[in-house]
């Protein structure tokens, strides 16, 4: 297969294992802006309450993608595709341009964090040492992604066993370090956990959109939901006490800051740089699909490289991405929650298979599936109303309700002549 083959997977294909499927994400998810997730908690809850609003998110938000994984493994279609059948082909579209243009900002600031740190710590520490190391890392990502999903698989089976080694040791320096200079909050002070559950579940939903374009190999739905789930949850039940505990420790929640204050030197900047590269394969892989299915006469390599480049290029020429980090996470939540509900009961509550050859039909497309469309903008709209107490369920609970609702009885909109 191609680096970003929008073609469907045959069922002879669906190679991959398990195991690969597994270390994709959690090399996708083991990265600074993890801990970084962790960090944002710091100054506001209490370790129990931290603890809490963790686990419960994180193990949440990793569900919500792995219940989704089956339609890659049935269909061997990218989420991209799939998403027509609930969104129709222009919903699906607007879903893909969303994508590609955020994309652009996690690889920017990855680089950044990445950059900053291994300036510090290996070359330099200035501002044009850093362009360097950014440069560097964002090209390598690129020419691997390019060479397609196996290589990234193998990239990965390297990539994966030495960042668990620099965490490893990351980790054991943390907490071992002498006590937190930022006073605990007290419980009674914490915010409403509903607002810490935004936060952790927002970043896991973050991954929603790759629904099925890595599990599309793996030809096991159960397995592949299995090894989605815990490549999300459990880096993030790794990384983001850590995160908490390096704020405390360093009385800021700046992430150079923060793994400058662990004292590991070097073995932090292995672990960022390669986390960097290993979760802008998923960004830069991600965006070429998306922009095929906007352009589908482009060629998969100039995606890819394109794409690349220019996420590389943005990082190079502004720190914004870094520093408005909270803002992209909410706008992130506020559009991915709601269109992860209407998957959720098109695929999941409803059951509903992806009818390949309609779907791939985009002469005979419905443009708007008036369900799908209309649950969205509900949820959307819901979280939005419900932010200053906690938005994700509200919103996930009301697109899903909205969907199932509007198109129950119906068959799917994809499978509709459109009139013109």
């Amino acid at each position: 297969m191609e680096a970003a083959d929008l073609s469907p997977v045959p069922e002879s294909a669906r190679t991959q294992s398990a195991f690969d499927l597994f270390l994709i994400f959690a090399a996708a998810n083991v990265v600074a802006t993890t801990m970084q997730t962790g960090a944002v908690l710091g100054r506001s809850y209490s370790g129990t309450n931290a603890l809490f609003v963790v686990v419960g998110g994180a193990v949440f938000g990793a569900l919500l993608v792995a219940l989704l994984a089956p339609v890659g493994s049935r269909s061997g279609v990218p989420s991209m595709i799939a998403a027509r059948a609930p969104l129709g082909l222009y919903g699906a579209r607007v879903v893909a341009a969303l994508l590609y243009l955020t994309n652009f900002a996690w690889i920017a600031v990855n680089n950044t964090i990445a950059a900053s740190v291994c300036a510090q710590v290996l070359g330099g520490g200035g501002e044009w040492s850093a362009r360097y190391w950014a440069a560097a890392l964002g090209i390598a990502a690129t020419a691997i992604v390019a060479k397609g999903p196996r290589a990234v698989g193998l990239a990965d089976r390297i990539a994966v066993p030495m960042m668990a080694v620099a965490g490893g040791v990351l980790t054991w320096s943390a907490f071992s370090l002498p006590a937190p200079s930022l006073p605990l909050a007290s419980s009674e002070s914490d915010p409403a956990m509903l607002w810490g559950l935004d936060v952790v579940i927002g970043y896991q939903v973050s991954w929603l959109l790759m629904f099925a374009d890595y599990s599309r190999y793996t030809k096991s739905g159960g397995k592949a939901a299995t090894a989605v789930f815990s490549g999300l949850a459990l880096p993030a039940l790794w990384l983001m006490p850590l995160g908490w505990t390096l704020a405390r420790i360093a009385g800021s929640d700046d992430p150079g800051t923060m793994l400058t204050a662990a004292g590991v030197g070097w073995w932090t900047a292995v672990l960022v740089a390669l986390a960097t590269v290993t979760t802008n394969f998923v960004n830069i892989y991600l965006s070429s699909l998306a922009w095929r299915t906007l352009v589908p006469q482009s060629t998969s390599a100039a995606s890819v490289w394109t794409i690349g480049l220019i996420g590389t290029a943005l990082g190079l020429v502004s720190s914004v991405w870094l520093d408005r980090f909270a803002e992209l996470m909410v706008l992130l939540g506020s559009v991915l929650v709601p269109v992860g509900g209407v998957f959720l009961a098109h695929f999941v509550l409803l059951r509903r298979r992806v009818d390949v050859e309609a779907v791939y039909a985009t002469d005979r497309l419905a443009r708007f599936n008036v369900s799908g469309i209309a649950a969205w903008a509900a949820g959307f709209i819901v979280y939005k109303l419900a932010a200053p107490i906690g938005a994700t369920l509200p919103a996930l609970a009301t697109s899903t309700i909205v969907y199932a609702l509007a198109s129950r009885g119906h068959r799917d909109a994809v499978v509709t002549q459109n009139s013109h």
